[in-house]
């Protein structure tokens, strides 16, 4: 580009024209598909190209060693972009309109493969107007592993690394184009394992005392608990081992559960109430029990104030319209989802401004969003209607439409850091909200506690 001074037309253009470059670089993390904590490849990738574009490298940060931050400039202000790239368990899954596995252990079902890239460019084309430019300050990428229930931001915001960070920007995937006031609910994860006495379970049960009695237990108590709860909280749980001969009594059980609401109090409340579950669990079968903390989210802080300005940037960039192959794949997805046809609406358009949202999932940007203030977008990277976490999700995020997708939320990032750049006194507004939304006596204590990264909770 030289050292002319660029403008943000030529930015989206730049972007335009690494649009192979950046598909390539998503599709193979599609295709690498680690899990938390297991991102070798995929981190080692975004690392490289930031690194080439001449970023400088931290790696292994916070005690996570697939965690990285890239960093180009100095000074205030210090505009972060979180990048993701963990897969889920269970979902591989080819780039086809009908179900069908790769073989492997995991997919990108909720398409950490474009979040990493999209932000990956963003925070490039950021530095080049920055040094063309001649402006101060810093753009700095956080490379996060293990965001589906290993709460790797948390540990980098335990450890402070946000603490000289103005503004913090994200985006995800989904199956419409949105930059609304986000919303998440707190989380806290937990793995019950119980400990009885094997014996045969036919010659001699009565010298047995077994753990997936305590499981079940556990999990008839709980059940019974969903309804004294309140309504917008969410459990779940998953047997991850339950013994593994009906004719041997097991000694070892292990359940996994999550503890969800939109306020973390409440979470810390129920969680409380489960582990006193498996505890009774325990007394009751003759068996053992300790559990090892997973995971632990703050709900999501919105920051109207950078979030209006995404919108804006947003609705600058605009959808993007399907080839009559991609709209072709879509009305076969659209099929399997039990839709007659694909609405097109969401892809093609941006969705109304709104400033409150209801939150279902979970995110550790939450964390970070009381820590500095953040705001984020979604782009339609999935065939409309399509569910985060499922099999056609995983399909759709490996094909073109995946890839368009992807860089509608690149170039949003981009001009929104820019903005920032520019506009200081919106980055003092942006504090104040947060400030005045934490509230006065707002001191941060991380859900999960002083425990070091779960590097494990994925074997």
């Amino acid at each position: 580009m030289g050292n002319s001074q660029i403008t943000k037309e030529e930015v989206l253009k730049s972007l335009d024209s690494k649009y192979s470059a950046y598909t390539a670089i998503a599709q193979n993390i599609w295709k690498y598909a680690e899990m938390g904590y297991q991102e070798e490849k995929s981190s080692a990738l975004l690392q490289k190209t930031l690194s080439d574009a001449g970023f400088s490298i931290k790696k292994g940060v916070a005690g996570m060693p697939t965690a990285f931050i890239a960093e180009y400039g100095s000074g205030a202000p210090v505009i972060a972009v979180l990048g993701e790239f963990d897969a889920l368990p269970g979902l591989s899954q080819k780039a086809v309109s009908k179900k069908e596995s790769l073989g492997a252990e995991a997919g990108h079902a909720c398409g950490h493969h474009l979040f990493g890239t999209a932000s990956t460019a963003a925070a490039i084309a950021v530095k080049d107007w920055l040094k063309n430019n001649k402006v101060k300050g810093t753009i700095r990428f956080y490379g996060c592993p293990a965001e589906e229930g290993g709460s790797g931001k948390v540990y980098m915001v335990r450890e402070n690394l946000f603490n000289d960070v103005d503004i913090a920007l994200h985006w995800h995937p989904n199956n419409q184009n949105a930059a609304n006031a986000g919303a998440a609910l707190a989380n806290k994860s937990a793995k019950f394992r119980f400990y009885g006495v094997s014996a045969h379970a036919a010659a001699s049960p009565e010298k047995g005392r077994s753990a997936l009695d305590g499981v079940e237990s556990m999990n008839m108590m709980v059940n019974m608990m969903r309804e004294h709860i309140p309504q917008e909280a969410r459990i779940h749980y998953v047997i991850t081992d339950g013994g593994k001969a009906p004719n041997v009594v097991p000694d070892y059980a292990e359940v996994y559960y999550y503890a969800r609401h939109n306020n973390r109090d409440v979470v810390i409340d129920i969680f409380n109430r489960i582990t006193k579950a498996a505890e009774g669990a325990a007394i009751g079968t003759g068996t053992t029990m300790d559990f090892e903390m997973i995971g632990g989210t703050y709900e999501l802080l919105p920051n109207l104030t950078v979030q209006k300005l995404m919108f804006e940037n947003l609705t600058s960039v605009g959808g993007f319209t399907y080839t009559d192959e991609e709209k072709k794949f879509a009305d076969e997805i659209s099929k399997t989802l039990g839709l007659e046809k694909t609405d097109l609406k969401t892809v093609e358009n941006i969705q109304p401004y709104q400033t409150e949202a209801r939150a279902f999932g979970s995110t550790d940007v939450g964390d970070v969003s009381f820590a500095v203030p953040t705001a984020g977008l979604s782009t339609a990277t999935w065939v409309p209607g399509t569910p985060a976490h499922s099999w056609q999700a995983v399909a759709a995020g490996g094909t073109s439409i995946g890839a368009k997708g992807m860089m509608v939320a690149a170039k949003t990032l981009a001009l929104t850091a820019i903005d920032l750049f520019e506009n200081e006194e919106l980055i003092k507004n942006a504090k104040s909200e947060l400030l005045e939304r934490r509230g006065v006596d707002f001191k941060y204590i991380p859900l999960l506690g002083d425990r070091a990264p779960a590097l494990n909770y994925r074997n």
